[in-house]
């Protein structure tokens, strides 16, 4: 019997916001960071990797939340751990008193994901599988047992999601070789970040576009003029035939958002992003209503799947972007994407912090494989840094993500970069502590 010993975790950060990558209108100074969680065993050779995502300050909540979370995984056998997945987060779901701080949402949510991304790792690398290949090999059944089904059977029934994943379960392997053939499409954010000069914007779309890059964000929200100008040079390197997208990360009240983006609107985006509030169903309808033929994207801040039912029941948003390390891990995620699977919502979950693309490789493959059988309206979002701090990084070539091979969920970091970028007491932090560091150190 191989039991859990131990649940650690990790505060990592990383100083991005000395090159202003993954600047936005909201978050113009973002060090991107990650609680990073290892669960271990008593066979040295097993263990499990996980993490949420961050901006910076406030990871060391996220860090003491995730220990929390992960005290009652100590001392249960793994094999029976790993072989009722969804009963494990259930018990780390319902304990009360952590429950209480959500509940279902904010740094215990995250943490939450933290944890049992670990052990959804864990469970992969005990079957010597990448995680989309384990959740490819559930039954219909199995999958919809692990899912977080609660409060959404107005939206969707237990018995309806077997049915929609039964569909579907014969013709698995010639969507497994077609993707081992073509990777599955992404886009890229890495050009448009919001704090680029105009000269770094025109180089690297450029970059993307010889890369084979057809789909491009901008970051826009801050200056209409800005804006302007920033997509006037997108469409004049990328053309007319490539796609462009945008996202405001949130910034404007829903009159705003509608008046923008129509100004924005001849450069023919295919999605404004987060056009305002993330918890504003009603708002996103409004702007979905008034913007179209432009569609309305949205989930990255999609604190859980009740928020997406929602947005699904309200025809809220024409593209679903969750994203890997907000909800409650791959069991909350599953139920997302069954109602996506119902509502007829492509998913295009979100990629762009630290690891989330080694994440959401998995889930979109998935996704294509057992859930939507459909590759229609579907591209998932790839940012090109930090990704040589992780021993399985994600592959993209040719604007596509090459399926994952090794056992897991491509979580693990390397043991260095712990060591350089662990805060404060990292290498990197303490060399640079009093100079060059970011302001909220």
């Amino acid at each position: 019997m191989t039991t859990i010993t131990a649940v650690t975790a990790h505060d990592v950060r990383f100083p991005t916001s000395l090159s202003m990558d993954g600047s936005d209108a909201m978050n113009k100074d973002g060090d991107y960071s990650a609680a990073y969680v290892v669960i271990h065993t008593d066979d040295p050779a097993l263990k499990g990797y996980g993490f949420t995502f961050t901006i910076g300050r406030g990871n060391d909540l996220c860090v003491e939340a995730a220990r929390q979370r992960g005290i009652p995984l100590i001392g249960k056998d793994v094999e029976l751990a790993v072989a009722d997945l969804g009963g494990t987060y259930r018990e780390l779901q319902s304990d009360s008193q952590l429950r209480w701080l959500g509940p279902e949402k904010g740094v215990v949510h995250l943490a939450l994901a933290a944890v049992m991304n670990a052990m959804w790792d864990l469970a992969a690398r005990q079957a010597g599988k990448p995680l989309w290949r384990l959740l490819c090999d559930m039954t219909p059944e199995q999958l919809v047992d692990a899912a977080d089904m609660r409060y959404l059977s107005d939206a969707l029934s237990r018995s309806e999601a077997i049915v929609l994943l039964s569909e579907l379960a014969p013709t698995r392997g010639e969507r497994i070789t077609e993707l081992e053939a073509s990777g599955y499409p992404c886009y890229t954010t890495s050009a448009g970040w919001l704090g680029y000069s105009d000269e770094k914007l025109r180089r690297l779309l450029s970059e993307a576009v010889a890369d084979g890059y057809r789909h491009l964000k901008l970051k826009v929200g801050a200056n209409l003029d800005d804006d302007i100008r920033r997509c006037s040079i997108a469409r004049e390197v990328i053309g007319w035939d490539a796609t462009l997208m945008i996202d405001a990360n949130q910034v404007w009240d829903v009159p705003e958002a509608i008046d923008w983006v129509r100004a924005l609107s001849d450069f023919k985006p295919l999605w404004i992003e987060e056009p305002t509030s993330p918890d504003d169903v009603l708002g996103h309808a409004a702007v979905r209503r008034a913007v179209a033929p432009i569609g309305v994207a949205s989930g990255e801040h999609g604190m859980n799947r009740v928020l997406f039912k929602q947005m699904f029941q309200a025809e809220a948003i024409d593209f679903c972007q969750l994203d890997s390390a907000r909800l409650g891990s791959v069991n909350e995620i599953l139920s997302v994407y069954f109602m996506a699977k119902k509502f007829g919502v492509p998913v295009c979950p979100h990629a762009g912090g630290v690891g989330l693309c080694e994440l959401v490789q998995h889930l979109s493959i998935f996704d294509y494989v057992a859930v939507s059988g459909s590759l229609e309206g579907r591209v998932t979002e790839f940012v090109d840094h930090l990704h040589e701090h992780f021993v399985d990084p994600c592959v993209v070539r040719n604007g596509a993500y090459v399926l994952p091979s090794q056992p897991g969920y491509s979580a693990e970091m390397f043991d260095s970069t712990l060591q350089e970028f662990s805060f404060p007491a990292g290498s990197y932090w303490v060399e640079t502590s009093g100079s060059s560091q970011p302001s909220w150190v």
